[in-house]
């Protein structure tokens, strides 16, 4: 990892805290914020957002803010599909091409690669960043370490 990539990625987490620290702004309202902002940066993330865990429902998750293309997963059970699987277990997922994933849920033909990122509150998993490439095989090793640190960040928001 090179300085200018040490730099951006420290840029780019410092940013997010500031969304985060503003006083005047909802939750969802600093979770769009910081969709359209990894979505600006970051050329190869393509549609950026959010999935929450739904209070009312067992065990399923509800679309949060995002960015990018209409999608019809509004709603997706643990276990299901990338985002199902990362709630289910509380990992990072990483996934540099869709079409080889049997569990996948196609959200557009678009989309080539997948990262989907936990969010914790004291340990319990409460949300989690959604991200979609048009570009197979362009997830970094960097991506993951630099979301990670972002949704710490976000746990102070659920």
């Amino acid at each position: 990892m090179n300085q200018k990539t040490v730099q951006n990625s420290q840029s780019l987490i410092n940013s997010v805290r500031q969304i985060v620290d503003k006083k005047n702004a909802t939750r969802d309202q600093k979770l769009k914020e910081i969709s359209e902002l990894l979505a600006e940066k970051i050329e190869v993330f393509d549609w950026v957002g959010f999935y929450l865990v739904d209070p009312d429902a067992d065990r399923e998750l509800v679309l949060g803010p995002y960015v990018g293309e209409e999608t019809d997963h509004t709603r997706i059970p643990f276990g299901k599909g990338i985002c199902g699987q990362a709630a289910e277990t509380n990992e990072t997922f990483v996934v540099q091409d869709v079409s080889k994933e049997e569990n996948y849920l196609a959200c557009s033909v678009h989309v080539k690669a997948e990262i989907v990122v936990p969010i914790k509150k004291n340990g319990e998993f409460v949300a989690e960043l959604d991200i979609d490439s048009h570009t197979k095989d362009s997830l970094t090793d960097e991506h993951r370490k630099v979301l990670e640190q972002i949704c710490e960040n976000l746990s102070i928001l659920f």
